[in-house]
């Protein structure tokens, strides 16, 4: 993919031009301690989340001691925003969907349901003015935001028994993130969002019937398959999804420009890594969670045609609600739209 060469090309060009620059005399050390909201163990996520942590200390050549923490370890981690906004943790490793509480604008910066996949959203983040929209919200509760993973698509979700109809769904109480859990509450499903440690024994004890998390890979590591066995594709709320590094803002300011460069450079090397790295780890995923038991199952055309009837209506209503949402959602829309042509001629189907 040209882009994926692209950036490797500019990850590997900067890590080069930084290396050599050890401690330099205008470089005051830095330590930037990281909480993840994603267990070391979870696959990819946390083994990510490692990678980050020590590319930032090498190519900053030890002018930045940077240090991995497991969510939960200095803040709980659905409390990782308002402490690297009031500074008491210096940074977080998480994504903006998880942030919706504040403002459900965070959401469209991390995926939406029938959304773009990872070339057509990383343009738009990067180059069609997502990012700078992104940083800018952060900007008003004093948190620096870099863009520092993306991975593939999801599946849908894990239930207990087969879903036959759209009846089925009433009154399941589910797991779920982001703008999706929206879209499966007008089809009667009761949502809530929980983080990744803990919906397994939420789903054993029965206190969810359901629930989506990430793709097979991922999902294997928490071990959903061993209380569900039924598996649904494709996972329409989340075709490719962003996390980010945010930084406390006086302490990204704080830093020298060629500090920030490294980190900027770090998370360019991440996302690399997460892009491959997700598409690499689903086949055998799913190879042995069929061996497990699981049933891999395929939303038809009755369901996917009304998880878009809902969405289209959600995204009117965020958009009536939230400016920052409308915004965002108007920006991302008109790109989608400009970007049609070559998304529809420039590439093979099936």
């Amino acid at each position: 993919m040209v882009f994926g060469r692209f950036v490797a090309g500019a990850s590997l060009a900067a890590a080069v031009a930084l290396a050599p620059l050890a401690v330099s005399a205008q470089d005051k050390k830095v330590h930037l301690n990281i909480q993840s909201n994603f267990a070391s163990t979870l696959q990819i996520l946390g083994p990510n989340a490692h990678f980050l942590v020590d590319t930032i200390k090498t190519i900053s050549g030890g002018s930045i001691d940077a240090k991995f923490f497991e969510p939960g370890a200095m803040v709980p981690p659905g409390q990782s925003f308002d402490a690297v906004a009031s500074g008491s943790l210096d940074a977080a490793w998480a994504t903006p969907g998880y942030w919706t509480g504040k403002d459900i604008a965070f959401a469209v910066y991390s995926t939406v349901p029938f959304g773009p996949d990872t070339g057509e959203y990383m343009a738009w983040m990067k180059f069609g003015g997502g990012e700078k929209m992104l940083q800018a919200l952060y900007a008003k509760y004093g948190i620096h935001s870099i863009i520092c993973h993306v991975i593939a698509p999801e599946a849908s979700g894990w239930f207990r028994k087969e879903i036959k109809t759209l009846d089925d769904l009433k009154g399941l109480k589910m797991r779920f993130f982001g703008l999706g859990a929206n879209v499966m509450q007008k089809l009667g499903v009761a949502t809530q969002l929980l983080q990744a440690g803990e919906i397994f024994q939420a789903l054993q004890l029965g206190t969810i019937d359901a629930t989506e998390f990430s793709m097979p890979a991922m999902d294997l590591s928490l071990g959903f398959y061993q209380v569900a066995k039924y598996y649904y594709f494709p996972g329409w709320h989340q075709q490719s999804t962003f996390g980010d590094l945010i930084i406390n803002k006086k302490k990204w300011d704080s830093m020298s420009k060629t500090q920030q460069a490294q980190i900027q450079t770090a998370c360019d090397a991440t996302t690399l890594r997460g892009i491959g790295l997700s598409e690499y780890a689903q086949a055998d995923a799913m190879q042995e969670l069929k061996a497990k038991g699981v049933n891999f199952m395929t939303w038809n055309k009755t369901f996917l045609d009304a998880y878009k009837k809902a969405w289209v209506e959600v995204a009117k209503e965020q958009a009536d609600k939230s400016p920052e949402f409308k915004k965002a959602w108007d920006s991302l829309t008109a790109f989608r739209a400009k970007y049609e042509p070559w998304r529809e001629r420039g590439y093979l189907r099936d």
